[in-house]
């Protein structure tokens, strides 16, 4: 093994957490390399140094405090008016867009129904052309 693969072995080791087949192959380059001794000599002084600190405890309203800082969540009632707003205005605006670009499209003399030749106008392959495009053949129906 080389020294690199070992030295980033050396740590799972000391922890017990290398797979028993590495083992003896990282015992066997220990033995042998000065280098990789000494750096597996200075990982438990480092180990042996963390060991004796001492972890101090957080204060007993720590919790509180974080609930405290956290934002209110929205009630589900107001999450969903702000979903229909903007589903209403989603839709004014769609409409409202559609007139200004094909203003041939409203209502024709008051009724409801909205003829489609006012498609023929537009260029074949256009936005226009897309819904409805037939050059050659008469639409009249």
């Amino acid at each position: 093994m080389k020294c690199t693969e070992v030295q980033e072995h050396l740590s799972a080791w000391l922890d017990g957490e290398i797979p028993e087949e590495l083992e003896p192959r990282l015992a066997e380059h220990l033995a042998a390399c000065p280098v990789c001794q000494a750096e597996l000599a200075a990982l438990k002084r480092l180990d042996a140094a963390l060991a004796g600190l001492e972890a101090p405890a957080p204060p007993r309203d720590l919790a509180a405090g974080v609930l405290r800082r956290l934002p209110r969540s929205t009630p589900a009632w107001m999450r969903s008016l702000a979903l229909a707003a903007c589903l209403l205005l989603g839709i004014f605006l769609g409409g409202s867009l559609t007139g200004t670009l094909y203003p041939g499209l409203g209502p024709a003399n008051g009724n409801d129904v909205v003829s489609l030749e006012v498609f023929q106008d537009y260029p074949e392959g256009s936005v226009g052309g897309a819904f409805f495009y037939q050059a050659d053949e008469d639409n009249s129906a």
